[in-house]
């Protein structure tokens, strides 16, 4: 009797607690404009990748940079971040790279920039 009881809180408990995490991953198509306004967007492709487009109100931080942790320092910890870069590799070491950093809310942008100007 005792197992079962323990067995179905538990399983109560990681129910809850999936149903309030923010995704780690989305397609770059499924983003809305509107709900990009409400998040840090965070482009993590070189200077010269930005300069020939990205979207609008990211902020371009280079994965390549041996700086990299430092210059996201200035990003609160507690705000959603969306990480994209041309395709989705960069971004997803950026993620896990934010996240070993302290970072609660990082979603990767699966197809990046590539993607997403497919969609336009």
């Amino acid at each position: 009797m005792k197992y079962p009881m323990i067995l179905l809180l538990s399983l109560l408990l990681n129910l809850s607690c999936a149903q309030t995490q923010t995704p780690t991953s989305r397609p770059i198509t499924s983003v809305s404009a509107d709900e990009l306004k409400n998040v840090v967007l965070l482009d993590v492709r070189t200077p010269e990748e930005y300069a020939q487009g990205h979207l609008d109100n990211s902020l371009n931080i280079n994965w390549f940079d041996t700086d990299f942790a430092q210059q996201v320092e200035g990003i609160d910890k507690d705000e959603i971040i969306y990480v994209y870069c041309k395709v989705g590799g960069r971004s997803a070491k950026a993620q896990q790279k934010l996240q070993s950093l302290g970072y609660k809310n990082v979603v990767n942008l699966e197809g990046g920039y590539d993607a997403y100007k497919q969609k336009k």
